[in-house]
């Protein structure tokens, strides 16, 4: 008679229970919407030439998560409870133009009589969000986010000549910023800040100068979390962590396609051959290898330096294009770099990030001409622990912000 009279009372509370879980599990979740009027950024002489207007916007909505101190978790007590954001982004591109007058910097190419268009982007995104203080009013974070977009148009040579900021309709997404927000009620704030966000498709396609945005940024954001995560955000404190030295192992394969190519089919080519400003250019396979001494220090970062190899076969056809033009004195399809490498955890995941000098690359006169002798690089990446944690991710090499290719990478970390 007990034993039934329990059973029926758990049967009968179990509804409440599952209820009260559910809501618990829906406190975690929050949502953004916000708007940005920008303008496209012309970061370079080049660019200037050819933007005629730059104005544009953009409108995020997106589900935001946050862990609570109850969860007892290391990272996100760490990192004094982020927000994460998983959303879409409309990049509204329609009052940009472009234009290139006749100019000896634009060699044979003859101008057209229209203004090309940059293409609206459509971007599904994550963004991490960390907060630098907060009150039970007041919020200061900065953020960083990647993502994919689809553009509906690129570059081609029959009505869109002169956009040489965007060649392909996939493209990379990296976007950042820092925000203010203020919380009028329990749960609702009004956020503004600065938002910076890039578009290209990681030197895959050419043209692939990039769409660089920058601009305000003012939302409503709704955080059902917030003042659970303000009041106890000090309950619980996380465990010690040990640091350690570790060796890092990389390697990678990439795709890439010749700025020098398009530029010969820009610039060098007369208006009756085949290739004058086509519309497709060969993909090139890359492979690169990096060496890296890394001390962690913390939970959330590690900081080192290393040491970059880089291959490409794509040199010998670069030799074989400058004959047009001007040819360098040596070509060499390796690359040696030393990089001061930098990356942030939560979790399995990770974003790692380096600036790097080049000891040694003959890539030819146009790259010389172009390129910095420094390098970025930027990827993400995910630990699989029951591996002996190896690592997995994509990497962006890029100079100046303008993309050299993008490359899938494999990386095993080993402790010293």
């Amino acid at each position: 008679m007990y034993l039934r009279s329990t059973i029926l009372f758990l049967i009968s509370f179990l509804p409440v229970a599952l209820e009260a879980a559910e809501r618990d599990t829906l406190r975690r979740f929050g949502a953004e919407v916000y708007a940005v009027p920008a303008t496209v950024l012309s970061i370079d002489e080049y660019q200037k030439k050819f933007m005629v207007k730059n104005p544009t916007a953009s409108f995020c909505a997106a589900i935001t998560y946050s862990a609570l101190p109850k969860d007892s978790d290391d990272y996100a007590a760490d990192y004094g409870y982020p927000t994460f954001s998983f959303g879409l982004r409309y990049s509204d591109h329609h009052r940009v133009r472009m234009h290139r007058e006749k100019d000896s910097e634009w060699g044979s190419y003859v101008p057209v009589d229209y203004e090309s268009r940059l293409g609206d982007i459509i971007t599904a995104y994550a963004s991490f969000n960390r907060p630098l203080l907060r009150t039970r009013r007041w919020e200061i974070d900065y953020m960083l986010s990647m993502g994919v977009g689809y553009s509906h148009k690129k570059y081609n040579n029959r009505d869109d000549i002169d956009n040489l900021l965007i060649g392909s309709r996939w493209l990379v997404y990296f976007g950042a910023g820092a925000h203010v927000t203020y919380h009028f009620a329990r749960e609702w704030g009004i956020r503004a800040g600065i938002d910076y966000y890039h578009h290209s498709n990681g030197g895959m396609n050419m043209p692939n100068k990039g769409v660089n945005v920058l601009g305000p940024s003012i939302g409503i954001v709704y955080q059902p979390y917030y003042e659970e995560v303000v009041s106890h955000r000090y309950d619980f404190r996380p465990g010690a962590f040990q640091r350690y030295w570790y060796l890092n192992f990389s390697a990678a394969a990439g795709i890439k396609a010749l700025n020098e190519e398009f530029q010969l089919t820009q610039f060098y080519s007369s208006t009756e051959s085949p290739d004058y400003c086509k519309n497709d250019f060969r993909k090139y396979v890359t492979w690169s290898a990096q060496a890296d001494l890394m001390y962690r220090y913390a939970r959330r970062w590690a900081s080192g330096v290393g040491f970059d190899v880089f291959y490409g076969r794509y040199t010998d056809d670069v030799k074989e294009m400058e004959k047009n033009w001007k040819q360098a004195d040596r070509y060499s399809r390796w690359s040696l770099g030393i990089a001061a490498k930098h990356e942030v955890f939560y979790h399995q995941w990770s974003i790692a990030m380096s600036i790097g000098w080049y000891l040694f690359r003959h890539q030819g006169f146009k790259p010389e001409a172009l390129e910095q002798p420094y390098y970025e690089r930027v990827g993400l990446y995910y630990t699989f622990s029951h591996l002996g944690n190896l690592r997995v991710g994509f990497n962006v090499k890029a100079h100046r912000t303008r993309a050299d290719y993008t490359e899938m990478c494999l990386s095993i970390p080993i402790v010293l």
